[in-house]
């Protein structure tokens, strides 16, 4: 089973191959990979992703004093405009066919103050949803 937190399941449809470290990037590719062909639970808090991330500490995020609160505002905030729900089990694909319906909204709001828009921004489903 996989686990997936919000705004995962949304900006990680944006991946473009970038990250903090080697590590962190091989786990997203695996991540992505799993995803096409593994259940996914809604997590609560840090979810496989997380699990790489040098900022993952005591299951808090810290890149900076306020990222754990903004990160759970994210994730609350994704769920909301997805329709899901923390405990809640999903596919990818299912997942994927809302995006385009939520994109715009979740743009506006969290992408142009996002550390990472520039890697984003790379990606042709990203351009794609921009144009739209």
């Amino acid at each position: 089973m996989l686990y997936l937190r919000g705004h995962h399941l949304i900006c990680l449809h944006f991946f473009s191959g970038e990250g903090y470290d080697a590590p962190f990037i091989e786990n997203l590719r695996d991540v992505l990979k799993r995803a096409e062909n593994e259940e996914i639970e809604i997590a609560f808090a840090a979810d496989n992703i997380c699990d790489k991330c040098p900022y993952l500490k005591n299951d808090k995020c810290i890149y900076d004093e306020k990222a754990d609160e903004e990160i759970r505002e994210m994730d609350d905030t994704a769920l909301k405009l997805l329709n899901l729900s923390a405990g809640q089990r999903v596919k990818w694909q299912a997942v994927k066919e809302r995006i385009p319906g939520i994109f715009h909204e979740w743009h506006n709001k969290y992408c142009d103050d996002c550390d990472w828009k520039q890697a984003c921004e790379k990606s042709d489903l990203y351009r794609e949803m921009k144009m739209r």
